[in-house]
Order: C-alpha cells, then structure tokens, then sequence
C-alpha cells in the first residue's frame, strides 16, 4: 500500500435527506425504471424540476434492487454511505446493456452517451445522469470508464466472437474492467496497481461466468471461447451445437477455467491494498469467481450435462470470508 487514506464521501445534510418527489414524477419512477429510462433515452429527458439529487439517486436504488439479488447483497457489504453512488454506476450500466441485449439498438446507447456528455458538462436531464454527475463530481471519477462500457455493449448488437484470448480480453477491459476501476475510484483509488489487480479480478470473473454458462449462451447464438483456442484443443462450433461433451471439449474447458482461475488469484491480492470498507467486497467478487470455478470443476467440466451452480455450502464460506476479509484460494 501506498500509505495514504483514501478520499471519504463527503455527504452533506443536504444530500442525506429524502424530499418528497412531484407527483407527476412519481408514477415514473417504478421498479419499471428500465423501460421508463429507454423512453426517455429515445425520445425526451422528464420535465424540468421532475427530479432533485436525492429523487434521482432513489431512481437508480429502486432501479439497481429491482434487478439482481446479488446485487443488492453487494451494496449491502458495501458502506452504507457509499451505497447511492454504487446505485447510480449500476443504473447508468443496466440501463445500457438492455439497450444492448433487449433492444438491440445502437442509436438508445448513441443517446445514452450524449446524456452522458450532458452529464460531465454539468447538464444533466436523465434521474440516473442527475445523480450520475453528482457522483463523479464528488469523487472526481473520469469519463473512460463510462465510454468503455458502451464500447462493449455497442459490440454485443453486432456479435461477432473472438480470435485469440487478448481479443477476449480486450472485450473485457471493457465490459467487466471499468465497473472495478469505478469502484476503487468511489473509495479514493487510482493508482496504475491496484487498477491492475482490479483488471485481474473483473476479468477473471467474467471468464468464470462466461465457462459457467457456456450452453446459456450458446443459446443466445453466442461463442465466447476463442476460435483459436477452439482449434487448438479440436473443437468446433458444429461440437458446440450439438453440446458434445468431449475430452477435447473438457480439455478446453480446463484450460479455459485454469487461466480464469489465476488471473483471480494475482487480482485476489488486491484485497490486502485497500482499507476494510473495500475489502469485504473484493472477497466476495474474486471469491464468487474462485468458488465457480470450483463448481466448473466438481460437474468434470461437463457444463452441457448440467449448469455449475454454487452450493448452500458455498455461499455460506464465500459469506464468511467476506466477513472476515480474508481470500480462500
């Protein structure tokens, strides 16, 4: 570590108190907050005054608990206080990968990146920008990892898999990447190594999820094995189809999951270089990656025979080593 404390939120009584919301803006702002934000994101921003700081950060709360159950055990690891930021940052993503994957529409993600200029130019329209813009001023967060994210939810319309492992992973440093850096960032980190060990963590996990739900997307018309890598252990897209549980298939498998597993590990560390409000959470993200790959490994690397799912059991010790801050490899 680098011996310094890192930045604390610095809420004021302003911020903390809960005003009621206009009537008129109210109806909107129900757990159907997607496709509400996808009709504003098209067509018009809500009406002038329809939001104040405090409405727009219960948009994206009601937004970011509507969607996930591991999400909102995540935000509840997380400070109490930092919470509404992690909402905000979630919104802002959930919101652009539906447009991705349930609209399929490049010009919502075109719109939705001008409400994010709009946003950094200290004019925001959109609840999830509004409360957005209030976020990244206090924490002085840059507009990188926002464009990356819709870099990668651009190249999900139009899939086209990849080539080697960089490729992969360069989908990564995009998708998954970002959430990390934006995390460290709300906590007062951004330094070049604990960036690079956040890298490791989102990437390896989204490698877990990716070898974990291999027949789901396949599903979907999606391959994410690299072609090369395909080659090299004898598989091909026709064995994929047919979900061909081969020694070829479970070598790949194994390789695959053993190079998620390390990059887990190295990034693991990151949780020793951050103060303990942060641990906790770094624990449970390389931790859940670690444990699915575990699961990935009791099926035999068959995930066509049945999904690999984490266990009672497995949550339980994934719980308790958040707890107590500490990494089980």
């Amino acid at each position: 570590m680098d011996g310094r404390e890192p930045r604390r939120a610095n809420l004021s009584e302003r911020d903390r108190s809960q005003p009621e919301m206009m009537a008129n803006a109210r109806a909107n702002v129900q757990s159907e907050g997607t496709s509400y934000a996808a009709s504003a994101a098209r067509d018009a921003s809500p009406p002038p005054g329809a939001f104040d700081v405090a409405s727009a950060y219960q948009f994206c709360a009601r937004l970011a608990k509507s969607h996930y159950e591991n999400f909102t055990v995540a935000s509840w690891l997380m400070p109490r206080e930092m919470r509404p930021h992690m909402y905000a940052i979630y919104a802002y993503a959930r919101m652009a990968d539906d447009f991705a994957d349930e609209h399929h529409d490049l010009a919502m993600l075109d719109e939705w990146e001008r409400e994010l200029d709009l946003a950094y130019a200290g004019a925001p329209r959109h609840p999830v920008f509004i409360a957005l813009a209030d976020t990244v001023r206090r924490f002085e967060i840059p507009r990188e990892p926002f464009k990356y994210l819709l870099t990668a939810f651009r190249s999900d319309v139009d899939f086209k898999g990849f080539d080697t492992l960089d490729d992969l992973l360069g989908y990564s440093r995009c998708s998954a990447n970002p959430v990390g850096r934006l995390v460290l960032y709300l906590f007062g980190y951004s330094d070049a190594e604990r960036q690079r060990l956040s890298d490791l963590v989102c990437s390896g996990l989204q490698l877990a999820n990716f070898w974990q739900d291999v027949a789901v997307d396949l599903d979907k018309g999606r391959i994410y094995f690299p072609r090369r890598d395909m080659e090299r252990f004898g598989v091909t897209p026709a064995d994929l189809a047919a979900h061909t549980s081969s020694r070829e298939f479970m070598d790949l498998m194994r390789y695959e999951a053993g190079v998620a597993r390390a990059m887990l590990v190295e990034g693991g560390e990151l949780h020793k270089r951050v103060d303990k409000r942060l641990r906790r959470d770094i624990v449970m993200f390389a931790g859940g990656g670690l444990a699915i790959i575990r699961a990935i490994d009791r099926v035999n690397y068959d995930v066509f025979r049945r999904r690999p799912e984490l266990s009672k059991l497995d949550y339980l010790k994934l719980g308790w080593s958040a707890i107590r801050g500490r990494l089980e490899v």
